[in-house]
């Protein structure tokens, strides 16, 4: 730090101002800002970055902790490594002595802290803010951690410590890895503020977070502290103020059974139920609600920007002076949008007429949307590359890729169908997606500006000014199609979904009947290793508890409608970039010439039951220890009667009992499946469900994934639909429900009225073509209710003239 000589250990947030985001880290500079522009703020201090770098110097500790990183990483790919760096730093940091004079000037503080609020031992809130010697720029959030209800000298002097400490978990060291940053250069600073006693808290954006419009200021919020809703375990309340008026437009109260408060014997933060009687209140009052608006819009005004900004409701003040304040940061994900649909320099606006094209496909996910494209082959190269709003261009994607497809604005692929996995999770994103594009990696530039059309499934070089614009307008168009009342049809829609975290926003969107399928692929990725890794290292609650807490997630967004979870179906390909998959996949000979029709689905639970007993273990925990009883499963991929009958066997003794509130579905994907459907219904299913995506893949012989084949690859085919009529005609005469999760409701309107006309009793598909979906089958249905009750009038007149004609007339002559 150039003239660290002039920075103090200790600086009050009201000394503070956003320019010192070297000193303190943009989380204190940001409190600071708000307190001088009026805004309430908890009070507190900041512990700054020189502080720490003191610290780790004169304690003689920073050339060991740069040592052990030097010694341990060896190979930037390996987790392991990070994770025993990790483990050896912050050992070390954590058992290192505070020097006495550091030591002094933060109990000192934390005294007078105690005293500016008539508090003994005041509760306090120790929070990371992280910063970078000459990297100003550079975003650490997220990678630290947080203590909350600290309570006494002693309590806070380990928080901060831990604090530091947390500089260096494997995923900050990664980060820091993958991005060049010296670690040397990284430091940090802490936040030790008043803790709100809260009543309520949650998050609020001074824009529409879905739809981008600024006029409008959404509040999500949930009883107790904002953790609640940050964690995923509850619905939020939803409530949308006019920005301009501060009128209240929308409000939605979900059930909100658990809240986090803190205890007071212990003082800490605590799981609490919430009572009946509070479960469906408002969390705010309409007051709270138009005050926090009123700072929302202050606040963005102050940064002329638009912002996301976590507040606090105290359950001990009167109103207004409990409503606070307690963290500001800029909107990211329509802010850099927009930024990125800006020409950039040196990128070329062009007329459509002029506009070049420079690569076609198949326009897998639509959407139009302009940016600097990123050719990138790997993961690993997509971390050191790929940021917000950027054209995501490569081979083909796995799971692996998702994080990177999440703040991709658009993604374009050399190879892939409609049903890839780049086309389904680019759907469920809502991004812009062209597969089967073959030389996009070779003919479009790293850095340069591009337009996808993923309507046409072409992509322009530079701006094209006509296609981007109209793209705006039907955005803007959209919020009033969702905000309506779904029509009421006899045939249920569902939705199709793989990604536990956009769940509560597909559920408020599309107000689907249900999930038809939770894929479980994932999952797995959020764990980060090879199950069967996991299971040697001891890790199988690890697996359980990743897989629980996806689960959840989308059960809680749902309640009380049914989610079908599909037990996972990775194939032997995907599992191998994860770390184990080499030798659990490739050495173990699970990777065989075609992974699609390879060792995978039921037959793999068979071989590797303990696997598959992880999973069910997760539905478990989620069913009883949730009280989530609405999650059903389904088993993918069933090839023989006898793999069924086994899987299920497991699933009852891990406490899995088929039941009114527990039903067992199987995928129909295998030819073999359809022409036993009598016998898998004698075996017990609950209910079918139709894989489109394999079915047709199967029936036709044609590899999905292949471009090359793909103008004859068609669901539509009449194969394809007498598979489909036989399978529900069957299950129709036995009750059985049958419902649909492959791709072609999502493409083709008259596979939907098909399967209407047939008597499907659900129909699932991807998020955006939910309420599409919806409209249509409810105009197919007024239809066919139309055209039974004129079948039924020609009947009638038919049996009118029949019966006239046989009507008996007495004559004179027969007597």
């Amino acid at each position: 730090m150039a003239g660290e000589e002039r920075y103090p250990l200790v600086m009050w947030f009201e000394e503070l101002k956003k320019e010192d985001v070297p000193i303190v880290g943009g989380k204190c500079a940001n409190l600071g800002e708000m307190l001088r522009a009026g805004i309430p703020v908890p009070p507190g201090f900041a512990v700054t970055a020189y502080a720490y770098k003191r610290f780790i110097e004169e304690t003689g500790i920073a050339e060991k902790i740069y040592d052990i990183l030097d010694e341990t990483i060896k190979d930037p790919k390996d987790p392991k490594q990070y994770e025993e760096a990790s483990k050896k730093i912050r050992a070390l940091i954590e058992s290192t002595p505070i020097p006495e004079y550091l030591k002094k000037e933060i109990v000192e503080n934390y005294r007078k802290l105690c005293e500016r609020t008539r508090s003994k031992e005041v509760f306090v809130a120790v929070r990371s803010s992280a910063t970078a010697e000459d990297l100003p720029g550079a975003s650490f959030a997220g990678q630290q951690e947080t203590y909350l209800n600290v309570r006494g000298e002693d309590e806070l002097l380990t928080s901060v410590r831990k604090c530091w400490s947390s500089l260096f978990t494997p995923r900050a060291i990664f980060y820091r890895t993958q991005k060049g940053f010296r670690h040397e250069k990284v430091l940090i600073s802490v936040a030790v503020q008043k803790m709100v006693n809260s009543k309520a808290a949650g998050v609020m954006f001074t824009l529409h977070p879905v739809t981008g419009d600024t006029s409008k200021i959404v509040i999500e919020s949930a009883w107790g502290l904002g953790e609640a809703i940050v964690s995923g375990a509850v619905t939020p309340d939803h409530f949308e103020v006019d920005k301009n008026s501060l009128k209240i437009l929308v409000k939605q109260v979900a059930k909100k059974t658990v809240e986090y408060v803190r205890d007071p014997k212990t003082g800490k933060t605590v799981h609490k139920k919430v009572p009946p009687e509070r479960q469906e209140k408002p969390s705010l009052t309409d007051e709270e609600i138009i005050e926090l608006a009123r700072l929302a819009k202050k606040i963005e005004e102050h940064y002329g920007t638009a912002q996301d900004i976590e507040f606090a409701v105290d359950r001990d003040l009167p109103f207004p002076e409990n409503v606070f304040i307690v963290q500001s940061r800029p909107e990211t994900v329509w802010s850099v949008k927009k930024e990125a649909e800006k020409p950039s320099a040196g990128s070329e606006t062009v007329a459509i007429t002029e506009a070049k094209m420079v690569v076609k496909g198949l326009p897998a996910s639509p959407g139009i949307y302009s940016g600097k494209a990123k050719v990138v082959l790997s993961p690993e190269e997509a971390a050191k590359k790929i940021q917000k709003g950027d054209i995501l261009v490569t081979k083909m994607t796995n799971p692996d890729w998702v994080p990177y497809m999440r703040v991709a604005g658009a993604i374009v692929t050399d190879e892939g169908g409609m049903t890839c996995h780049a086309a389904i999770v680019s759907r469920e994103l809502g991004i812009p997606c062209i597969v089967g594009a073959k030389d996009a990696t070779k003919n479009m530039a790293d850095g340069q500006t591009y337009t996808v059309d993923a309507k046409a499934g072409v992509v322009y070089e530079g701006v094209v000014e006509e296609l981007v614009k109209p793209a705006e307008k039907v955005e803007a168009a959209a919020p009033a199609a969702v905000a309506q009342a779904p029509v009421v049809t006899g045939t249920k829609i569902y939705v199709n979904l793989s990604i536990p975290d956009v769940a509560e926003k597909v559920a408020r969107e599309t107000q689907a009947d249900g999930v038809g399928l939770l894929r479980a692929e994932h999952l797995m990725l959020s764990v980060g290793k090879h199950p069967r890794l996991l299971i040697e290292e001891g890790g199988e609650q690890k697996m359980i508890d990743a897989f629980a807490e996806g689960i959840r997630k989308v059960a809680q967004a749902f309640f009380p409608k049914p989610v079908v979870y599909r037990f996972l179906d990775f194939k032997p390909d995907e599992f191998l970039a994860l770390p184990g998959g080499e030798k659990y996949e490739k050495e173990a000979g699970h990777v065989g010439p075609n992974p699609l029709i390879g060792y995978r689905g039921a037959f793999r639970y068979i071989k590797e039951p303990d696997i598959f007993r992880l999973e069910c273990r997760a539905i478990r925990k989620v069913r009883e220890e949730y009280g989530l009883k609405n999650v059903w499963v389904m088993v993918p991929f069933v090839r023989r009667v006898e793999e069924f009958v086994q899987a299920k066997k497991i699933m009852e003794e891990e406490g899995l009992r088929q039941g009114p509130d527990f039903k067992v579905w199987i995928m129909v994907e295998v030819p073999s499946t359809v022409l036993l459907i009598d016998k898998f219904i004698e075996a017990g299913i609950d209910g079918v469900s139709f894989g489109t995506n394999d079915l047709t893949m199967l029936i036709l012989g044609i590899d999905r994934d292949d471009a090359a084949v793909q103008e004859i690859y068609d669901e539509r085919n009449l194969a394809v639909l007498r598979a489909l009529s036989h399978v529900i005609r069957i299950c129709r005469k036995h009750g059985v429900t049958t419902s649909i999760c492959g791709q072609a409701p999502s493409n083709y309107p008259e596979v939907v009225e098909f399967l209407v006309r047939e008597g499907a009793t659900s129909i699932s598909v991807n998020p955006d073509k939910v309420i599409e979906t919806r409209n249509l089958v409810a105009m197919i249905e007024r239809k066919l209710t139309l055209d039974e009750l004129r079948d039924l009038r020609e009947r009638l007149d038919r049996l009118e003239k029949n019966a006239e004609k046989r009507v008996f007339k007495w004559s004179p002559e027969l007597d």
